[in-house]
Protein backbone atom coordinates (compact mmCIF):
# COMPACT_ATOMS: atom_id res chain seq x y z
CA UNK A 1 0.00 0.00 0.00
CA UNK A 2 2.93 2.33 0.65
CA UNK A 3 4.00 1.87 -2.97
CA UNK A 4 0.55 3.00 -4.12
CA UNK A 5 0.83 6.03 -1.80
CA UNK A 6 4.25 6.94 -3.25
CA UNK A 7 2.98 6.52 -6.82
CA UNK A 8 -0.01 8.76 -6.04
CA UNK A 9 2.26 11.43 -4.54
CA UNK A 10 4.57 11.32 -7.56
CA UNK A 11 1.57 11.55 -9.89
CA UNK A 12 0.37 14.66 -8.02
CA UNK A 13 3.86 16.18 -8.24
CA UNK A 14 4.07 15.47 -11.99
CA UNK A 15 0.60 16.94 -12.56
CA UNK A 16 1.60 20.00 -10.50
CA UNK A 17 4.69 20.41 -12.69
CA UNK A 18 2.61 20.09 -15.88
CA UNK A 19 0.01 22.61 -14.67
CA UNK A 20 2.79 24.94 -13.54
CA UNK A 21 4.41 24.84 -17.00
CA UNK A 22 1.05 25.34 -18.72
CA UNK A 23 0.21 28.19 -16.35
CA UNK A 24 3.56 29.88 -16.96
CA UNK A 25 3.11 29.52 -20.73
CA UNK A 26 -0.39 31.02 -20.63
CA UNK A 27 0.60 33.90 -18.34
CA UNK A 28 3.64 34.71 -20.49
CA UNK A 29 1.26 34.83 -23.43
CA UNK A 30 -1.10 37.02 -21.40
CA UNK A 31 1.75 39.33 -20.44
CA UNK A 32 3.31 39.82 -23.87
CA UNK A 33 0.46 39.02 -26.28
CA UNK A 34 -2.95 39.47 -24.59
CA UNK A 35 -4.81 39.20 -27.90
CA UNK A 36 -3.35 35.73 -28.55
CA UNK A 37 -4.24 34.74 -24.97
CA UNK A 38 -7.82 35.93 -25.56
CA UNK A 39 -8.02 33.90 -28.78
CA UNK A 40 -6.80 30.80 -26.91
CA UNK A 41 -9.28 31.47 -24.10
CA UNK A 42 -12.17 31.77 -26.56
CA UNK A 43 -11.08 28.51 -28.22
CA UNK A 44 -11.04 26.54 -24.95
CA UNK A 45 -14.27 28.05 -23.56
CA UNK A 46 -17.02 25.44 -23.61
CA UNK A 47 -20.67 25.53 -22.59
CA UNK A 48 -21.74 22.35 -20.74
CA UNK A 49 -25.44 21.60 -20.36
CA UNK A 50 -25.62 20.54 -16.71
CA UNK A 51 -29.37 20.03 -16.82
CA UNK A 52 -29.09 17.01 -19.12
CA UNK A 53 -26.07 15.54 -17.36
CA UNK A 54 -27.46 15.48 -13.81
CA UNK A 55 -31.18 15.33 -14.49
CA UNK A 56 -31.28 11.95 -12.70
CA UNK A 57 -30.83 13.82 -9.40
CA UNK A 58 -34.35 15.21 -9.79
CA UNK A 59 -35.92 11.73 -9.91
CA UNK A 60 -37.95 10.59 -6.92
CA UNK A 61 -36.94 7.00 -6.08
CA UNK A 62 -39.41 5.45 -3.63
CA UNK A 63 -38.08 2.57 -1.52
CA UNK A 64 -40.12 3.18 1.64
CA UNK A 65 -42.83 0.68 0.63
CA UNK A 66 -40.24 -2.12 0.49
CA UNK A 67 -38.59 -1.03 3.76
CA UNK A 68 -41.82 -0.88 5.77
CA UNK A 69 -43.13 -4.11 4.27
CA UNK A 70 -40.11 -5.99 5.67
CA UNK A 71 -39.40 -3.69 8.60
CA UNK A 72 -38.75 -6.49 11.10
CA UNK A 73 -36.09 -8.18 8.97
CA UNK A 74 -34.42 -4.94 7.88
CA UNK A 75 -34.54 -3.44 11.38
CA UNK A 76 -32.98 -6.58 12.86
CA UNK A 77 -30.23 -6.55 10.19
CA UNK A 78 -29.52 -2.88 10.85
CA UNK A 79 -29.32 -3.43 14.63
CA UNK A 80 -27.10 -6.52 14.26
CA UNK A 81 -24.75 -4.77 11.84
CA UNK A 82 -24.53 -1.65 14.03
CA UNK A 83 -23.79 -3.69 17.19
CA UNK A 84 -21.13 -5.75 15.39
CA UNK A 85 -19.44 -2.61 14.03
CA UNK A 86 -19.61 -0.85 17.43
CA UNK A 87 -17.94 -3.84 19.14
CA UNK A 88 -15.24 -3.79 16.46
CA UNK A 89 -14.69 -0.03 16.78
CA UNK A 90 -14.68 0.12 20.59
CA UNK A 91 -12.90 -3.10 21.61
CA UNK A 92 -11.12 -4.94 18.80
CA UNK A 93 -9.64 -2.29 16.52
CA UNK A 94 -6.00 -1.45 17.14
CA UNK A 95 -5.47 1.86 15.37
CA UNK A 96 -1.69 1.51 15.06
CA UNK A 97 -1.87 -1.99 13.57
CA UNK A 98 -4.68 -0.90 11.27
CA UNK A 99 -2.58 2.03 10.01
CA UNK A 100 0.42 -0.27 9.54
CA UNK A 101 -1.63 -2.47 7.21
CA UNK A 102 -1.63 0.41 4.71
CA UNK A 103 1.69 2.12 5.45
CA UNK A 104 4.65 0.05 6.65
CA UNK A 105 6.95 3.07 6.98
CA UNK A 106 6.68 5.47 9.92
CA UNK A 107 7.02 8.45 7.57
CA UNK A 108 3.29 9.25 7.40
CA UNK A 109 2.15 7.24 10.43
CA UNK A 110 1.10 10.22 12.59
CA UNK A 111 -0.98 11.75 9.79
CA UNK A 112 -2.53 8.38 9.00
CA UNK A 113 -3.47 7.88 12.65
CA UNK A 114 -5.28 11.24 12.69
CA UNK A 115 -7.16 10.38 9.48
CA UNK A 116 -8.06 6.86 10.62
CA UNK A 117 -9.12 8.17 14.05
CA UNK A 118 -11.48 10.67 12.41
CA UNK A 119 -12.90 7.95 10.16
CA UNK A 120 -13.40 5.62 13.15
CA UNK A 121 -15.26 8.30 15.12
CA UNK A 122 -17.51 8.96 12.13
CA UNK A 123 -18.10 5.21 11.93
CA UNK A 124 -19.06 5.10 15.62
CA UNK A 125 -21.54 7.94 15.19
CA UNK A 126 -22.99 6.27 12.09
CA UNK A 127 -23.35 2.97 13.98
CA UNK A 128 -25.14 4.66 16.89
CA UNK A 129 -27.53 6.34 14.45
CA UNK A 130 -28.02 3.00 12.66
CA UNK A 131 -28.79 1.33 16.00
CA UNK A 132 -31.39 3.99 16.81
CA UNK A 133 -33.00 3.84 13.35
CA UNK A 134 -32.99 0.05 13.38
CA UNK A 135 -34.70 -0.01 16.80
CA UNK A 136 -37.39 2.41 15.64
CA UNK A 137 -37.87 0.44 12.43
CA UNK A 138 -38.18 -2.83 14.34
CA UNK A 139 -40.56 -1.85 17.16
CA UNK A 140 -42.19 1.37 15.96
CA UNK A 141 -42.36 1.50 12.17
CA UNK A 142 -45.25 3.98 12.14
CA UNK A 143 -43.31 6.40 14.30
CA UNK A 144 -40.29 5.95 12.05
CA UNK A 145 -42.47 6.69 9.03
CA UNK A 146 -43.74 9.92 10.62
CA UNK A 147 -40.16 11.01 11.36
CA UNK A 148 -39.19 10.18 7.80
CA UNK A 149 -42.08 12.21 6.38
CA UNK A 150 -41.06 15.22 8.49
CA UNK A 151 -37.43 14.97 7.39
CA UNK A 152 -38.24 14.19 3.77
CA UNK A 153 -37.81 17.37 1.75
CA UNK A 154 -37.73 18.15 -1.95
CA UNK A 155 -34.73 20.29 -2.90
CA UNK A 156 -35.07 22.21 -6.15
CA UNK A 157 -31.67 22.38 -7.85
CA UNK A 158 -32.94 24.34 -10.85
CA UNK A 159 -31.91 27.72 -9.39
CA UNK A 160 -28.38 26.46 -8.70
CA UNK A 161 -28.08 24.94 -12.19
CA UNK A 162 -29.32 28.17 -13.76
CA UNK A 163 -26.50 30.08 -12.05
CA UNK A 164 -23.93 27.49 -13.13
CA UNK A 165 -25.18 27.60 -16.72
CA UNK A 166 -24.95 31.39 -16.97
CA UNK A 167 -21.94 32.96 -18.70
CA UNK A 168 -19.82 35.46 -16.77
CA UNK A 169 -18.18 37.51 -19.50
CA UNK A 170 -17.22 40.30 -17.07
CA UNK A 171 -14.59 37.97 -15.52
CA UNK A 172 -12.79 37.68 -18.86
CA UNK A 173 -13.11 41.43 -19.34
CA UNK A 174 -11.50 42.13 -15.95
CA UNK A 175 -8.82 39.52 -16.61
CA UNK A 176 -7.73 40.99 -19.95
CA UNK A 177 -8.15 44.62 -18.86
CA UNK A 178 -5.46 44.14 -16.19
CA UNK A 179 -3.47 41.55 -18.12
CA UNK A 180 -0.10 42.80 -16.85
CA UNK A 181 -1.02 42.40 -13.17
CA UNK A 182 -2.72 39.02 -13.67
CA UNK A 183 0.14 37.87 -15.92
CA UNK A 184 2.79 38.70 -13.32
CA UNK A 185 0.74 37.13 -10.51
CA UNK A 186 0.21 33.98 -12.56
CA UNK A 187 3.91 33.80 -13.42
CA UNK A 188 4.89 33.98 -9.74
CA UNK A 189 2.37 31.27 -8.75
CA UNK A 190 3.38 29.03 -11.67
CA UNK A 191 7.07 29.48 -10.85
CA UNK A 192 6.47 28.48 -7.21
CA UNK A 193 4.51 25.39 -8.30
CA UNK A 194 7.25 24.35 -10.73
CA UNK A 195 10.00 24.80 -8.13
CA UNK A 196 8.10 22.87 -5.45
CA UNK A 197 7.25 19.99 -7.79
CA UNK A 198 10.85 19.76 -9.14
CA UNK A 199 12.30 19.79 -5.60
CA UNK A 200 9.87 17.06 -4.46
CA UNK A 201 10.58 14.93 -7.55
CA UNK A 202 14.34 15.23 -7.04
CA UNK A 203 14.02 14.17 -3.41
Amino acid sequence: MEIVWEIALQAVEILTLIFGILGMSFHLLLLFSPQSAKTASDFFNRNIDLQKRISYLEKDIRIDAFIYRYHIFLGACLIAGSIFALILFFFHLDLEKFANLFFVSDKYLSINKIVFNAVIWMGKIACLLGLAFGTFLLIAPEKMKRIENKLNAWIDTQAILAKLDSTKSEVDGLFFRFHVAFGLLGLVISFILIVLSVVNLMN
